[in-house]
């Protein structure tokens, strides 16, 4: 039994000396496992972790986008207002040249009345004799001359000073809206009532007996009616063309006021009709 060894194997471990229990050289094995960096633990957790959405930043360019937005819809709003003036200013326009000023037409048509009136004075006064009619046509139509205190067709008598001021009161009113004035009827309407009250103004103010006290001279007469003067049926006619115009809508801007109201409600429905169209 040659072939078979009976010797114990050697114990390697006993022939070594001691090692230190963290000497890992001498032994060739790792005493311990060495520790993860914190960076590598981080992220092993953050793979771990549930997935939150992080709120998204605003960078330059979103910045100068949101920018660049806000100031094209400023300019939008500008270039809207801009058009809103000019087609305001281009309406104006067109409304001026429709309707211009009438206070020369006015002027022109008070002068002629005026003149007339002073005229016819001046002839009835050279001519006439009081108390000394002159008939025109039979009994009806006949020219007298009568020195009248008071108001037009001999009314109130016992008020010239009153009617002076009153006189003196519808000439400076008639002038101030003659200023803004564009309807032409109206500048007719004016003229007549300025024309007739300048010339028995006048009257008031030079004739005897004297300033405020002055007698209006008045030579016409017609049937039954008071004797009046061209003045005098100037301011009536004047006021009934005035009254006329008035109810019948006419305003003094040259403007019709039931149909610039009907065209106005006509504007509104078109537009109503339209945005309901548009939000279908």
């Amino acid at each position: 039994m040659s072939g078979v060894s009976t010797d114990r194997p050697r114990d390697i471990d006993a022939d070594q000396p001691d090692q230190p229990p963290g000497d890992s050289a001498a032994t060739g094995a790792p005493d311990s496992i060495p520790a993860e960096p914190d960076s590598a633990r981080s992220e092993a957790d953050a793979g771990t972790d549930p997935v939150e959405v992080a709120a998204p930043k605003l960078t330059k360019s979103d910045d100068a986008g949101a920018a660049t937005e806000t100031t094209a819809t400023e300019t939008t709003a500008t270039e809207t207002t801009a058009t809103e003036t000019t087609g305001g200013s281009a309406d104006a326009a067109a409304d001026a040249r429709q309707h211009p000023r009438r206070l020369r037409t006015l002027l022109i048509i008070a002068a002629v009345l005026f003149a007339v009136d002073l005229l016819a004075k001046v002839i009835a006064v050279a001519n006439l004799t009081p108390g000394q009619p002159v008939y025109l046509i039979g009994d009806v139509v006949r020219l007298s001359l009568v020195r009248n205190p008071g108001a037009a067709f001999s009314m109130a008598t016992g008020m010239t000073w009153l009617l002076t001021l009153v006189a003196t009161a519808v000439v400076i009113g008639v002038i101030r809206i003659g200023r803004t004035l564009r309807s032409l009827w109206w500048a007719v309407g004016l003229g007549m009532v300025l024309g007739g009250a300048l010339g028995n103004l006048v009257d008031r103010l030079f004739r005897s007996p004297g300033p405020l006290q002055g007698h209006v001279v008045d030579y016409m007469a017609v049937g039954w009616w008071p004797v009046f003067n061209v003045a005098d049926s100037a301011i009536v006619c004047g006021a009934i063309l005035l009254v006329v115009l008035t109810v019948f809508g006419f305003e003094p801007d040259g403007t019709r006021a039931h149909r610039d109201a009907e065209e106005h409600n006509a504007e509104e429905s078109h537009a109503d009709k339209n945005a309901e169209e548009k939000s279908v």
